[in-house]
């Protein structure tokens, strides 16, 4: 090469915009990319033994939140002292190292359900800041921090009235932290300006199907329809599946169709958007596909199908190349027809699950109660990949992120990849 064409290649690579540090963040909310569950990574490992682990850390107090990522630092919340204590705890990713904690007391009341707990929720974590919920029967904290620590802000939403505790996740949407607060009281969806807490909107939430039962546990996504406009999708037992405008709070439509509570989030599915309902023992579970679009009550005339058979109430399922994959609490896998509801495989897992399934380059990773990571084949024909130990149980979905894989057991931080 003569040295005219190199210096105008050196001018050229001088000159190119460098890519933003945001572009490599993926595991930024609970279920990671805009709550589908599906990772980018390739090269995490299918099986393996606990001398395999790159590093295991305790995390103080009880805790089922995922964690979240930004750059070398992971967040995630944790419980101590029967929860009177409530922090957000930061480590280092390449060893689990603790950097900080911020630790709130508040009041408290034993949630009815003993799987439950006092940090169910997973914060969100976005270039400037990271937002968690720190929520008891007189306080709605919602808070915002630096990544060094710092409490930028934070808003009370009043009381929160639930059998089981509170179990929704914010997100992150456009300049707004937007938070559901289904509950068996007064309820909304709420955004606030991320920069200030101020609130932009509350969008008010009916008392649902049963006026004493109320409270859902959805983490909302965004869905960006045909005509290039963005709606989020919910799921409640008061609404149902539903869409609001998010930049006002809005209702576009609803599908008001579920009876029992709703813990599992939307998945969108082609044309289809999916919620499903239940209660503990699994009497009575089921999932309704509902047709996107409409206006108003749509549970008349958009519901496509309803399955009835293994379908879950905690965890949310997965969609992938036409096909929708169940994990059921009680551990049975099942993929269906997603146009259709058409089973085309189910098998049972030996196993339970409160977390829910990732997707990583194509396979499905199942983190159970009895701590094993149980992976699966994605298409046409049920194939167990692995079964390798998480070091105890978990009821927390994994973080993503690179070929490494991060899960809060119920004491320990394990990060699994390569070395």
């Amino acid at each position: 090469m003569n040295t005219l064409p190199r210096l105008a290649l050196f001018a050229l690579l001088a000159t190119a915009p460098l890519s933003h540090p945001s572009s490599a963040q993926e595991w930024t909310r609970f279920r990671g990319p805009n709550g589908t569950g599906i990772s980018t990574a390739q090269g995490v490992a299918v099986a393996w033994t606990e001398n395999d682990f790159l590093w295991r850390v305790p995390i103080a107090g009880e805790s089922h939140s995922q964690p979240v990522i930004w750059g070398d630092r992971l967040f995630l919340l944790t419980a101590m002292d029967g929860g009177k204590d409530r922090s957000l705890v930061c480590v280092r990713k390449t060893d689990g190292q603790e950097l900080w904690k911020k630790t709130y007391t508040q009041p408290t009341h034993r949630p009815g359900n003993k799987n439950s707990g006092f940090a169910n929720t997973s914060p969100v974590v976005d270039a400037e800041r990271v937002i968690a919920c720190f929520v008891s029967q007189e306080h709605f904290w919602v808070r915002a921090f630096d990544h060094a620590g710092k409490e930028l802000w934070s808003r009370d939403l009043g009381t929160f009235a639930s059998q089981h505790g509170h179990g929704a996740s914010p997100m992150i949407y456009e300049g707004k932290a937007i938070v559901t607060n289904d509950q068996d009281g007064a309820s909304s969806v709420v955004a606030l300006d991320l920069k200030t807490g101020t609130e932009v909107w509350t969008s008010p939430r009916g008392a649902g199907l049963n006026a004493n039962i109320a409270t859902a546990y959805c983490t909302p996504i965004t869905h960006t329809r045909a005509d290039g406009s963005v709606e989020l999708l919910l799921t409640s037992q008061s609404h149902g599946v539903s869409s609001l405008d998010p930049q006002t709070g809005a209702l576009n439509w609803e599908a008001p169709v579920f009876t029992k509570r709703m813990v599992a989030s939307a998945v969108v599915a082609g044309d289809l958007v999916i919620g499903s309902c239940g209660q503990g023992g699994g009497a009575g579970n089921f999932l309704s596909a509902i047709k996107l679009g409409g206006r108003g009550n749509v549970s008349k005339t958009h519901v496509a199908y309803k399955l009835t058979k293994a379908t879950p109430y905690v965890p949310t399922p997965l969609y992938l190349d036409g096909r929708l994959y169940l994990i059921s609490d009680a551990g049975i896998a099942t993929a269906v027809e997603a146009a259709t509801g058409k089973e085309i495989w189910s098998e049972r897992l030996r196993s339970e699950f409160f977390s829910s399934p990732v997707l990583i380059d194509g396979k499905i990773y199942c983190a159970g109660v009895k701590g094993e990571m149980i992976v699966l084949a994605t298409g046409d024909t049920f194939q167990e990949l692995g079964r390798s130990p998480l070091g105890e149980g978990t009821h927390s979905t994994p973080c993503v992120e690179g070929g490494r894989l991060y899960v809060k057991t119920f004491t320990h931080l394990v990060c699994i990849g390569k070395k």
